[in-house]
């Protein structure tokens, strides 16, 4: 007996005559790729393409400030490294030591936010079709899905 003639309660044959034409197709009305590739281009951009208008600039406003503290900590880092080599001090080595760190701290931070930027246009596009509204008649919330049929 080969296992290919078994058949089970949940599965049925397609039969030849069943047209697949009338069956109606899911098309998803923004592309996931396509915002994650636009937040790769630019960060925020996905999250504009995906109608979420308040995201772009609050991801502007992370990338920046932690950017600015970046150059904050390097500048830092480089006018304790100077002191230290002038004179030998070793508080300068140790605050050199400090800004060095808080540098690679805040840069794996930008890293961070870059890829959550990414993590976000992608859900955000996937979930673009759902929507949650209330029901007039019962006043309860209700999730649905806008499908669009040909």
């Amino acid at each position: 007996m080969s296992l290919q003639n078994l058949n089970f309660a949940q599965y049925t044959k397609p039969k030849k005559s069943d047209n697949p034409k009338n069956d109606s197709v899911f098309v998803m009305t923004k592309s996931p790729l396509g915002a994650v590739l636009r937040s790769a281009v630019l960060p925020g951009w996905g999250q504009i393409y995906n109608e979420s208008y308040i995201k772009a600039p609050i991801i502007w406003g992370i990338i920046g400030g932690l950017a600015a503290g970046c150059i904050h900590n390097n500048n830092k880092f480089k006018e304790n490294r100077d002191l230290f080599i002038q004179t030998g001090i070793e508080q300068f080595r140790t605050l050199r030591t400090f800004y060095q760190d808080q540098r690679d701290l805040v840069s794996i931070y930008i890293g961070l936010t870059y890829l959550l930027n990414l993590i976000d246009a992608y859900v955000d596009a996937s979930l673009f079709d759902f929507s949650v509204e209330e029901n007039q008649i019962t006043n309860q919330t209700q999730l649905s899905l806008r499908i669009k049929l040909n």
